[in-house]
């Protein structure tokens, strides 16, 4: 009885009146056990990678009946199968040489972040929330459709112009920083479907328990673990990088090079002994060709516990493709998910991009486009254990695919972390400093109800910025910073800051002062300038930005001339 009238929970979008999904929208994910032996299947249309598969999640869409069926979707909507254009193709699938327009090296290196906005090119701001710009977006405005073109340069180009705090990498940000980047992204994803009806229900993806040691099928951060124990500051699995240079040294220029399968007798040979040799550094590089690394990168991902991409997100990019955005909103949403995703994941998607960027360089040889590296590398790292129709495989690879194509065309702004997100973050940091400052130990308890009212009040934060302030005027002046390098001098230089004093300024001061040969020089080049606690953890300023403006955002910060982390 108890069960039978126990009110149901309710949702939050019931709560604050958000507008319910319509009938059929919902993108439930649901996974199942696969086996590791099923027989892969031919699919049209699209190209499969050796021993790849093209399983997928149960990809529901705007039409999903009760027993979680897939089902096609209505004559009124756009399918992402026909807005794929019928191009000529070679044999090895790359587009027909006279209707290639443009070099895809000259494109992946669009002009980004740029001042001046070209009429071809759209701009995308960091400031706002997206999921707000879409539910603020006038409604008698319709979005532009737009079709998904073999053309890689068919996509419109997005600018980002710098503010006057400048652009920020997740790499910039502290790990307890992008934990909470993460969980605000997530949140701010859920919230960016919902403006579009669509519900993200991230179900729990069926746990595969990878293997303890070894290379293939170990999980990412069980690779990073053992690898630190060599370098510290390793953020992408050493395994990795040798497979990407393996590929540089002699692969760039081989055509086909990731359509092409190795020997297969060595592939299993040199996998056996990475796997029992790699981590004691007695595997010899030397006698492994390029094919042969090639296909055991795509071997690495596709074995991998998880997927690289979380493809339970794939329904709902699957709904929202099928509402026809403009390719500024697919963006938005890939962004958010890129934001989402965990350190090792993200680090080594980011790595991979920019492989894949200097394979596509050399398109005009190794005939590896845009279009034919998201088609092979798709079912690799895009993958779910689950059996479905040849439809439904087909759709997720061609949206797969899709998403790596925006992440190789908007490489150079997709890795940088959304400023409403940090600004959420600063919130959230001074909340917790807030909290400590009011809260004393003794009296914690019951005092708990009363503190959380005066925290939220706009006198205690008044009275706390005025302490703040006055601390620092009897420490340091207003507007004054000391700057330590301690990797450059042991005594730290007090700067006066105006309008106009960027990071770049503050290096070269530092630079100017302590240098005395070229040896000194380059290792100031090499220094970043960080603004390090207050209401942020650790914080990478970019060269461009307007220092007095972070001050006044964080006054309660320290100054560090510092090396930047890298990949």
């Amino acid at each position: 009885m108890r069960k039978k009238n126990k009110q149901s929970v309710r949702d939050v979008r019931d709560i604050f009146a958000a507008s319910e999904s319509p009938p059929g929208d919902t993108c439930d994910t649901h996974t199942t056990q696969l086996d590791d032996t099923q027989e892969e299947k031919e699919l049209p249309g699209v190209s499969k990678p050796d021993g790849a598969s093209l399983n997928s999640t149960t990809l529901s869409d705007a039409s999903q009946d009760e027993e979680g069926s897939f089902a096609i979707p209505s004559s009124g909507s756009l399918s992402i199968l026909e807005s794929i254009p019928d191009i000529p193709v070679h044999s090895n699938g790359s587009a027909d040489p006279e209707q290639s327009v443009q070099n895809p090296e000259s494109d992946l290196d669009g002009d980004y972040l740029e001042n001046n906005i070209p009429p071809e090119a759209e701009e995308l701001s960091f400031e706002v929330s997206y999921s707000e710009m879409i539910t603020e977006a006038p409604k008698r405005h319709k979005l532009k459709k737009s079709e998904i073109k073999k053309e890689d340069y068919a996509l419109t180009k997005l600018i980002v112009q710098k503010t006057r705090f400048g652009l920020t990498e997740a790499r910039d940000l502290s790990a307890e920083d992008m934990k909470k980047i993460r969980h605000l992204s997530l949140i701010e994803l859920t919230a960016f479907f919902d403006a579009f009806g669509i519900q993200l229900k991230r179900n729990k993806t069926e746990k595969v328990k990878g293997r303890d040691s070894g290379i293939f099928g170990v999980p990412l951060i069980v690779l990073l673990e053992n690898d630190r124990r060599k370098d510290p500051d390793i953020k992408v699995p050493l395994v990795l990088q040798k497979f990407f240079e393996k590929v540089e040294e002699s692969g760039l220029e081989s055509e086909g090079i990731f359509r092409l399968s190795g020997c297969t007798a060595k592939v299993k040979q040199y996998r056996e002994e990475l796997d029992a040799k790699f981590n004691a550094d007695k595997f010899k590089w030397d006698k492994m060709c390029h094919r042969e690394a090639a296909v055991m990168l795509k071997a690495f991902f596709r074995e991998l516990p998880t997927s690289l991409f979380p493809v339970e997100y794939i329904p709902a990019f699957i709904a929202l493709m099928e509402r026809g955005p403009h390719v500024k909103v697919q963006f938005q949403a890939l962004h958010l998910m890129v934001m989402a995703l965990p350190d090792a994941n993200r680090d080594t998607a980011q790595a991979l991009m920019t492989f894949f960027t200097k394979v596509i360089a050399n398109e005009s040889k190794n005939r590896m486009s845009v279009w034919n590296i998201s088609t092979v590398m798709a079912p690799n790292l895009f993958f779910s254990r689950s059996k479905h129709s040849d439809y439904e495989e087909l759709l997720l690879a061609n949206t797969a695919a899709h998403i790596i194509r925006l992440m190789l065309k908007y490489q150079k702004i997709l890795w940088k972390v959304p400023s409403f997100l940090i600004t959420q973050v600063r919130r959230m940091n001074e909340a917790t400093m807030l909290l400590k400052k009011q809260l004393p130990s003794v009296r914690k308890l019951l005092r708990r109800k009363t503190i959380e009212r005066e925290i939220t009040s706009p006198k205690t934060s008044k009275v706390l910025q005025k302490s703040h302030s006055s601390r620092r005027m009897s420490d340091v002046p207003e507007g004054v910073i000391r700057v330590h390098a301690p990797l450059l001098s042991k005594v730290s230089m007090a700067i006066q800051l105006n309008s106009q004093t960027k990071a770049k300024d503050i290096l070269a001061k530092f630079q100017y002062e302590n240098s005395h040969g070229p040896s000194d020089c380059i290792k100031i080049q090499n220094q970043r300038l960080y603004e390090i606690g207050g209401n942020i953890g650790q914080h990478c300023l970019d060269p461009d930005a307007y220092v007095l403006d972070v001050y006044h955002v964080n006054p309660q910060a320290e100054w560090v001339i510092k090396p930047q982390a890298s990949l």
